[in-house]
């Protein structure tokens, strides 16, 4: 449901209203009074619902089985008719609403996104801050005698079903949604409110032609180049942003990224108009550069490079053959975009509102720190702010680089043969179709999709790539080469559908490559090519490694739930360097060294390949001989074979049973207030039975948990209890973020909430185990959405070793044997605080909020059950006993 009405609707001295609003209408209603009950209902159904504000309208939505599809929508048309609004509920409400403004006070997105805002005329809405605070919300408010739910209630009429778009999508005949619509919706009033518009755009003349220094919380310069412009959504046929973003941030050759790029004064670059606007008004379009510390001492080149571009493409004029290799005939009916039609004028009215007389230049950098002159109020992100006329622009074009800048050649990798291939033969599961010392291919035909497309993965296991932390930021240096690499050539290729990923594993790396069939081959090739001809780039090794520095450094800046959820990792993983050690390694990297090392991980190599989709079988052999080919048989080729024996295996610790270990730390960045804790309580390794038992528990748990913890303690905005999967461990993972409270008294509440809810699993009715149980076998029983959720699921099968393929079918089958009082048994062997097999994990983050809390924590006698972690998280890992893998080695297949 989209409402046209949103923040720019909030009340003068009410700022955040229609954000509260939103956040209210989940609460509870007059036909389903029960407090959470929608939320409730959803998650316990296989669903997801969420909300969001945005300028002129409020989106609300949800999914859910489709058994259950009437009795959801019932609740969420109630949103609409007669919600309740308690006034303990405003008030709890309202803190959640601060402690989501207060989780983003560090956030750089949010503080440029907000001093964008603060930049512009006062008397347009544009320039409020929307999103609320206790400040605006509560304090503000009573000093002025004002009951903020009464002003809900208010607002709320402006929820008028004139200014409501509904859209609902069901397995049910049209007759029959449009019968459920009109019998639950009917009732909505119809107050003939008329939907708020503010029609110009949000900048007077002294927000034009301006540049913004302003200092990042963050490491890493950024560059942001920004103009008000009409908004496409008036012509969205024609596209023409589409048309000017896919030239603008191109990577290929002439481009202007390859350009500065080559010159080692960038990291990326994009374009488009920007989504956050949703007023048929006025929009913008942007283009955002990541700088290198180079890029820094250039950013007026770089300005004048991009205008010396808009000037060739006002020239050069508008192409079709161009327009047509976005937006090809044959992809209107299956393609991402609206079918659209060829408008000139269209594309050049756009860019020639991309001009020096209306340019807004917003440079972060933490070289400007201690020069700012102002500061915006909410985020308190120092800034100051120079004219830049047309005149200085034309100087700076003068001095840019003088690089060839031209159009992009007609694109070779749009697919001409959209065949399909005959499928000779029914193959349920992927199968090993090949094996030799080199490489082993699963294969699976797409039987279910029919579309002119084929999922290709190749993980090159590596066992020189994980022994130290030099080894490790040395492959994550390689693969983010060959990606940069790359480039210019693979740039068309994913203007053409076809799209690849090359990353990092914890044994090696992989490439995933996806996309229609026809020229998949000429991309894998250029990629092995690319590989096996690995050179060390001294300009590109400089830039990268100085981008790879500042993102180690920027995890000092993650957000507390981030940082504990590492420290979870670090400690139950084998061979799992940390991040400091990391950074320290790539701190002294030089580039002789890494030139030596490359051979030296390539020259131990086993390669797992898994192809699916529109591909015979003889063609998969074919392109797995021909990876061998290139990759072990070229001259002068860096890359051998591997014994079974060097096979790396993935392993977990494995925690003590009626022990409760914990590690308490302070968060690595004391400005951010927030405090953060996770639980995890360890279950089991792969096993149908527990499996079931622990996503029956999970489901039936997370929303109270989520209603207990967050609603009703307002403990804090992020809180969430999941089902977590370590290498085929399986745990329960409870996160809550705060700044109210401190770590210690969070994970005593989990305690307290799991205690409480012990209650809820004995008293647990024969129907509602049944009505839970059978909702997460329509989860199971939920089709994949295309070829690549079916094949990343089987690829996870093999990759974790357990090679359940049929995985959905046995656990359904178990699901359907399951009783209650076996359910409950396990809750009691497992799960309930003191249950004789509960192994359990606490990590503790104290932000800034909390440091006296800390000091406090970590003098504290050790309760009896508990064992605290000290710094030498190591010599702990040393001291435990490990899973088995479930993996074998190469050429080694497990199956059931």
């Amino acid at each position: 449901m989209e409402v046209e009405v949103g923040s720019f609707s909030d009340p003068e001295g009410l700022e955040g209203l229609a954000h509260l609003l939103e956040h209210m209408l989940f609460y509870a209603s007059e036909k389903y009074p029960e407090e959470d009950e929608y939320r409730k209902y959803i998650t316990e159904h296989g669903g997801y619902w969420n909300a969001y504000t945005r300028r002129e309208t409020t989106i609300f939505f949800f999914d859910v089985n489709v058994d259950n599809f009437e009795e959801a929508l019932d609740r969420f048309a109630q949103f609409f008719i007669k919600p309740l609004m308690s006034q303990d509920a405003v008030l709890r409400e309202t803190k959640a609403v601060d402690s989501e403004y207060k989780n983003n006070l560090l956030s750089d997105g949010s503080r440029i996104y907000q001093l964008h805002k603060h930049l512009s005329s006062k008397d347009h809405p544009y320039h409020k801050f929307s999103t609320g605070s206790l400040e605006t919300l509560e304090t503000k408010p009573k000093a002025k005698g004002l009951d903020i739910r009464l002003e809900l209630l208010k607002f709320y009429e402006n929820y008028s079903a004139n200014l409501m778009h509904l859209v609902v999508y069901g397995k049910e005949s049209l007759d029959c949604i449009q019968g459920l619509v009109e019998r639950m919706f009917s009732d909505i009033k119809n107050t003939d409110q008329r939907s708020f518009k503010f029609p110009s755009h949000p900048f007077s003349e002294e927000h034009l032609q301006i540049l913004v220094k302003t200092v990042p919380i963050e490491e890493g310069d950024h560059l942001r180049i920004s103009w008000p412009i009409t908004p496409s959504i008036q012509f969205y046929k024609e596209g023409p942003c589409h048309y000017l973003s896919h030239l603008i941030e191109h990577e290929g050759e002439g481009s202007i990224f390859h350009i500065i790029k080559e010159l080692g004064w960038a990291m990326y670059l994009e374009a488009g108009e920007t989504t956050d606007s949703d007023s048929n008004e006025y929009s913008f379009f942007s283009i955002g550069i990541g700088l290198t510390d180079a890029g820094h001492e250039h950013m007026e080149d770089i300005v004048g490079l991009i205008f010396n571009y808009l000037h060739l493409l006002k020239e050069d004029g508008v192409h079709e053959w161009i327009f047509n290799e976005l937006f090809p005939p044959e992809e209107w009916l299956v393609g991402a975009a609206l079918p659209s039609k060829y408008a000139p004028q269209r594309i050049n009215m756009i860019l020639d509102q991309l001009s020096p007389e209306t340019v807004r230049i917003f440079w972060r950098s933490k070289k400007f720190e201690g020069s700012m002159s102002s500061a915006e109020p909410w985020y308190n992100t120092p800034y100051s702010v120079e004219n830049v006329t047309p005149a200085v622009i034309q100087q700076w074009i003068k001095k840019a680089p003088t690089g060839k800048l031209h159009l992009p050649k007609p694109n070779i990798f749009i697919p001409k043969d959209l065949s399909l291939k005959e499928v000779h033969e029914k193959v349920t599961f992927p199968t090993v179709l090949r094996k030799s010392p080199l490489s082993q291919l699963w294969y699976k035909p797409d039987m279910l999709f029919s579309t002119p497309k084929v999922h290709i993965i190749i993980d090159f296991h590596c066992p020189l790539s994980s022994h130290s932390p030099e080894a490790v930021i040395a492959t994550e240096l390689f693969v983010d080469l060959l990606v940069d690499y790359l480039n210019a050539y693979a740039y068309d290729a994913q203007i053409a559908g076809l799209f690849y990923e090359i990353y990092v594993t914890s044994a090696g790396f992989q490439i995933s490559l996806g996309g229609y069939n026809d020229k998949m081959r000429v991309l894998l090739n250029a990629i092995l090519v690319q590989i096996v001809n690995f050179e060390v780039k001294p300009n590109r090794f400089s830039a990268l490694t100085e981008a790879s520095v500042k993102d180690y450094q920027n995890f000092n800046f993650r957000q507390p739930y981030s940082q504990a959820s590492y420290y979870v990792s670090l400690i139950l993983k084998d061979k799992n360097w940390p991040a400091a050690e990391k950074l320290e390694a790539l701190s002294l990297l030089e580039s002789d060294f890494f030139a030596k090392f490359v051979p030296h991980l390539l020259s131990k190599t086993f390669l797992e390949c898994y192809v699916q989709g529109n591909i015979e079988p003889s063609e998969a052999k074919s392109v797995v001989q021909e990876i061998e080919n290139i990759i072990f048989n070229a001259p002068n080729s860096l890359f051998k074979s591997m014994s079974p024996s060097e096979y790396l295996t993935k392993r977990v610790i494995m925690l003590e049973n009626e022990l409760k270990c914990y590690y308490q730390t302070e968060g690595l960045n004391q400005k951010n207030e927030n405090s953060s804790v996770i639980q995890y309580i360890q279950v089991h390794q792969d096993d149908a039975i527990l499996n079931i038992k622990l996503q029956l528990f999970a489901l039936i748990a997370s929303q109270p948990a989520f209603n207990q913890l967050r609603t009703v303690e307002q403990l804090g905005y992020m809180t969430s209890l999941y089902v977590r999967n370590d290498y085929g461990v399986l745990a329960l993972q409870v996160v809550i973020q705060s700044t109210v409270k401190d770590p210690s008294y969070l994970d005593v509440r989990v305690d307290e909430f799991f205690k409480m809810f012990e209650s809820k699993i004995y008293e647990l009715s024969d129907k509602d185990f049944k009505r839970n149980v059978k909702s997460l076998i329509d989860s199971k029983l939920e089709k994949c959405n295309n070829l690549w959720d079916q094949s990343y699921f089987y690829w996870g099968e093999i990759m974790a070793g357990t090679l359940k393929f049929d995985r959905a079918t046995s656990e359904v089958a178990a699901l359907r044997e399951l009783k209650k009082e076996e359910f409950i048994e396990f809750f009691d062997q497992y799960i309930k605080v003191g249950a004789p097999q509960r192994r359990t994990l606490s990590v503790q983050v104290f932000g800034g909020n909390h440091s006296a809390e800390f000091k406090k924590a970590i003098n504290e006698a050790d309760p009896p059950k508990t064992y605290r972690i000290t710094d030498d998280i190591s010599g702990f890992k040393r001291s435990r006993p490990l899973y088995s893998s479930l993996k074998g080695g190469p050429g080694r297949i497990t199956m059931d």
